[in-house]
């Protein structure tokens, strides 16, 4: 989707270069002698450019279809599938990671340059390619591909748009005659029983997040507080505010624990849905003594999984702050066993704290903040809060007829979802969607053998000067 560079000229060159000389002559008046000045101003090798808006993309995608079939996805077409365990398999993704870092850290870092010509070969840049080629699809199997996109230069308007290609019946068992009759068009109705969910992945973990976290209803978040003596005074004052504001935001089923560290971790308040307990608990604090990270990570992960109240299956987040430092070694190793067991960790680096550790103890670049000053840490707390409890938003759901049906016409993607009505997205600008498809175990035999075929892909359209995006679509 690449705009080739253009060099345009100027249709009044002409006359450009006619006064781009000045020249002035006179005579000296009354002096007797005569003399010529001149002077001389241009402006010369004028061009003008025209710029370049282009798109490109990447992806992971991952299959549901049960335990020990490695190699019949590998047989599907996936030479590189990798079984992740549980009976879900990672088909492919582009860019491949290097060793020991995951997918959704790689897209949203620096450290690639998605823009960068050279990083052609590995992305999806205007040839179309099969995500899912998938046979003996079963009911209760699932698949998720998560596209990110990195707009690399002008701002532009992003479209999602999407087309059912094929929705076969492919003959009928006798179990399919029995269930639906004999067949009379030739339509399956895969299209009609699978269920589909698209969303705005900010994260690109792949995972759909209606509260931040994970798919469960139920939350319970560890605020783990550094009160060592470096916080006393407006930094203590100023957490309390902040941090207590953030427990007002939760309602039952709901949970918070308050936990703090010095030199050591205690938990001043186990989770509970009686707020005014957590809040009376943060506000008791006091400023004392060293700062050990690592036991404040731990302390929080022991409650989330241990304590008296604590709910398997629950979405678990650990707010941590600190304004100082720590033994990154024993922090890195704390916050990674806490996120192998599914606990999502948001820092918060205050003031003079080691802002690069805490950076690399949250689960992703987006869930580090900074607080320069105490005065910011409303800001952070209820952004945090924002996150965690809303979630991600969800673009599209319904069924795989119904959701095509609506992508067939473009969808226009929101470049800033905390703003009215839909805004473009900056250049140089990163967003993932997720895509999920699910056939439910309750489906019929009326599917069998039926198979169904889509498309799916990103316009973008520049969106200086630009009221109207994508006018042709019917959004």
């Amino acid at each position: 989707m690449n705009d080739e560079t253009q060099p345009h000229g100027l249709s009044r060159r002409k006359m450009l270069a006619g006064i781009s000389a000045v020249g002035v002559a006179s005579a000296g008046a009354g002096l007797g002698t005569s003399a010529f000045f001149s002077d001389t101003e241009s402006f010369d090798d004028n061009t003008l450019t025209a710029g370049t808006l282009d798109l490109k993309l990447d992806y992971k995608s991952t299959y549901l279809g049960g335990p020990g079939r490695l190699d019949d996805v590998v047989a599907m077409g996936y030479p590189d599938a990798e079984d992740l365990g549980d009976g879900r398999y990672l088909l492919d993704q582009a860019p491949s990671p290097a060793d020991m870092q995951a997918w959704e850290d790689l897209v949203q870092g620096d450290e690639f340059d998605f823009c960068s010509p050279e990083a052609d070969e590995y992305l999806v840049n205007g040839d179309g390619i099969p995500v899912f080629t998938l046979e003996d699809v079963k009911p209760g199997d699932s698949g998720e591909v998560t596209i990110s996109l990195h707009i690399c230069d002008n701002p532009a308007y992003l479209q999602l748009f999407g087309a059912l290609t094929e929705n076969l019946e492919n003959g009928q068992t006798e179990s399919e005659l029995d269930a639906e009759g004999e067949d009379s068009d030739g339509l399956g109705e895969l299209a009609d029983a699978i269920e589909v969910c698209v969303w705005y992945d900010e994260d690109c973990d792949n995972v759909y997040e209606p509260t931040g976290t994970g798919q469960q209803n139920e939350l319970e978040v560890a605020l783990v507080s550094d009160v060592s003596g470096s916080m006393g005074g407006s930094a203590l004052s100023s957490l309390k505010t902040a941090a207590t504001t953030f427990v007002d935001n939760l309602s039952s089923p709901d949970e918070a624990a308050a936990i703090s560290f010095n030199s050591s971790a205690a938990t001043d308040q186990e989770l509970t849905t009686d707020y005014q307990l957590v809040k009376d608990a943060i506000n008791a604090y006091t400023a004392g003594g060293g700062t050990s990270i690592a036991a404040g990570i731990i302390e929080g992960e022991d409650e989330l999984l241990n304590g008296t109240n604590a709910t398997p299956g629950a979405s678990k987040v650990m707010i941590l702050l600190s304004d100082g430092n720590s033994d990154a070694s024993d922090a890195i190793s704390a916050a990674n066993d806490a996120k192998n067991v599914g606990i999502r960790i948001f820092t918060v680096a205050l003031g003079s704290a080691n802002t690069s550790l805490l950076q690399s103890l949250a689960s992703s670049p987006d869930d580090a903040f900074v607080a320069p000053d105490p005065a910011d840490l409303d800001t952070v707390y209820a952004e945090i809060a924002q996150i965690v409890l809303e979630g991600e938003q969800k673009i599209l759901s319904g069924t795989m007829a119904e959701v095509f049906g609506q992508l067939s016409e473009g969808l226009l993607l929101d470049g800033n979802r905390q703003e009215e009505g839909v805004q473009p997205y900056p250049g140089a600008t990163t967003q993932c969607i997720g895509f999920e498809w699910e056939l439910p175990f309750e489906v019929g035999n009326e599917v069998q053998s039926d198979s169904v075929a889509f498309d799916i892909g990103v316009n973008a359209e520049q969106s200086r000067h630009n009221d109207s995006p994508f006018a042709e679509a019917d959004n």
